[in-house]
């Protein structure tokens, strides 16, 4: 055996191990010593930066990077949808849109339209803008039906992540039908085929039976900010208050239109790919809101004003947490993580299909990133793809998106996000976000090996 071999054999051996240090480390400090997330991932982080070789410097250097990446792009997100939020819920749009859900779907057809819904707003959403635009909703149904939260919760986070993990034009499977060269509308149609079922068993049937076997209450500062009372004189109608919450989907599904549809270098195009972005199309969102559900209702500019300030102070805690949890992932991916997975990858031998999914799955349990497993995923495989046929090609590409959602856990954000959002325990988010992700990825994998026996 080669020395070099040996000496690489260490390494990786080395930083696996340091890897599953630090999130055991991270799990027991805080559940076993109940120090805060951002203390206890942050302590992780030097666990796994220094154990893997990397100086304390870097370590830290790393931290602060990831840290102020992902706030940078989910920060000032959830910063604005909690303003959106809080609107909705003081002027009584969420309460109004819930009504109308509610004669929709009563009693067991609910989390069916919880679900339904949830996959209209998502679908050209990132899933931190989908899910801060529908945590009002899913509190105030919650509060309006009587229903447990998770009910009603589960279907909704269900409905997102899937279109998230599955359904192009999301940022994981336009990556995976780019790199592998795979038909973006066939993918698409095979990706919305298995989109369903995985959002049955995910959604309504997974969140059915949990919500018998884990009471979760609806947490006290986020819970009364988003469904607090409606403040309004005049509460708005279902029309204008449905309109507020599509308006970024509007927005965001004309960008995805003009990358695909117009020259990239025309007027209209550049104007839609502007009003698309995330940061864009919600800030005009929060305008929209304060002016068509606040002051156009009664609400004084005082109290407009109050509202949107006494929306940021919950939500200090979830954007240290979720910016400890990219500085985590930022020191793993310097430390080599991505290589050491790919090395093992490349001497594999098994079917496509499962080879895609497994280094999926290694690679997001490694960093916590979807697009870092998809986009590696897709480059590892790219030129043993070559000469597959179009189907072929689609199916890879979806196998790789449903591998990189499962199981995720402490190095994820979205994990962070559903657990302060509703106020759940590390066991509680594991059961809600972390099996949920599992049922999504599984269903994924095995409807595209049947979809694979059938079509080719």
């Amino acid at each position: 055996m080669e020395l070099s071999h040996v000496a690489w054999l260490a390494h990786d051996s080395r930083l696996i191990v340091c890897c599953v240090l630090a999130i055991a480390s991270i799990i027991v400090l805080i559940s076993w010593t109940r120090l805060p997330p951002f203390l206890s991932i942050l302590v992780g982080t030097f666990i796994a930066g220094i154990g893997a070789g990397l100086a304390p410097e870097e370590v830290a250097k790393a931290f602060s990077k990831g840290a102020g990446g992902i706030l940078g792009e989910a920060g000032i997100i959830i910063a604005l949808g909690a303003m959106l939020g809080a609107l909705m819920a003081e002027t009584g749009a969420a309460d109004r849109i819930a009504s109308t859900l509610l004669k929709l779907g009563k009693g067991r057809a609910l989390p069916w339209v919880m679900a339904l819904v949830a996959m209209i707003i998502g679908l050209p959403l990132f899933f931190e803008v989908g899910l801060v635009m529908m945590v009002p909703i899913i509190f105030v149904m919650a509060r309006q039906s009587n229903q447990p939260l998770l009910k009603i919760a589960i279907p909704a986070l269900a409905g997102m992540t899937t279109l998230h993990a599955l359904m192009p034009p999301h940022p994981g499977p336009l990556i995976a039908v780019s790199a592998l060269h795979a038909d973006l509308g066939l993918t698409m149609l095979l990706g919305f085929t298995l989109a369903v079922p995985a959002v049955i068993l995910a959604g309504p049937v997974y969140g059915l039976w949990l919500s018998r076997r884990l009471q979760v209450a609806v947490p006290a500062e986020l819970g009364e900010l988003f469904s607090a009372r409606p403040q309004a004189a005049h509460p708005p109608g279902f029309a204008v208050s449905l309109g507020i919450i599509l308006l970024p989907v509007v927005l965001m599904l004309g960008s995805t239109l003009a990358k695909v549809a117009l020259p990239a270098e025309s007027n209209l195009a550049l104007v839609l790919k502007f009003l698309g972005e995330p940061l864009v199309a919600l800030g005009l969102a929060v305008l929209a809101a304060v002016v068509l559900l606040g002051w156009a209702n009664g609400m004084g500019r005082d109290q407009v004003g109050h509202t949107l300030r006494k929306s940021l102070a919950p939500i200090a805690a979830l954007l240290l947490t979720i910016g400890a949890g990219g500085g985590l992932k930022q020191t793993l991916l310097e430390a080599g993580v991505s290589q050491t997975i790919s090395k093992v990858a490349e001497g594999a031998h098994m079917p496509y299909l499962l080879l895609a999914w497994l280094i999926a799955v290694a690679l997001r349990q490694a960093t916590g990133s979807a697009t870092v497993a998809t986009t590696t995923t897709a480059g590892i495989l790219a030129p043993m793809m070559a000469g597959l046929a179009a189907t072929q090609s689609s199916l890879v590409a979806l196998a790789i998106g449903a591998g990189s959602v499962f199981f995720c856990h402490v190095n994820d954000a979205g994990f962070w996000m559903v657990r302060e959002y509703f106020g759940l325990q590390l066991k509680q988010t594991i059961w809600v976000w972390s099996v949920l992700q599992t049922i999504v990825s599984v269903v994924g994998l095995v409807g595209t090996l049947l979809l694979w026996a059938w079509l080719t």
